[in-house]
């Protein structure tokens, strides 16, 4: 079996158990992930959800145009920090 067959044939609930070992480092039944299965579990959840989720719901989303509005908020939301030298005695 080819590699985009098998990405073909997972079903939602397949890729739900490939999501959840890679965020906790083990399969559902306990046993731990090793790096090279970490590695290919992620690549085929990043596989799948190009083919079957929109944009917004795969792994590593951003979203830009919300970051970018927050970035552009009014310039009265700084605060200008002060820094002061301090005698040995606690006074500026």
């Amino acid at each position: 079996m080819d590699y985009q067959t098998l990405i073909d044939t997972l079903s939602p609930d397949i890729v739900a158990r490939l999501r959840q070992g890679i965020e906790t480092g083990r399969w559902p039944d306990g046993q731990p992930l090793t790096p090279e299965q970490r590695e290919h579990s992620l690549q085929a959840v990043i596989a799948w959800e190009q083919q079957h989720l929109p944009e917004d719901q795969r792994v590593g989303f951003i979203d830009k145009g919300k970051k970018a509005k927050a970035g552009v908020s009014g310039e009265g939301d700084t605060q200008q920090l002060r820094w002061a030298d301090q005698n040995k005695d606690g006074t500026e």
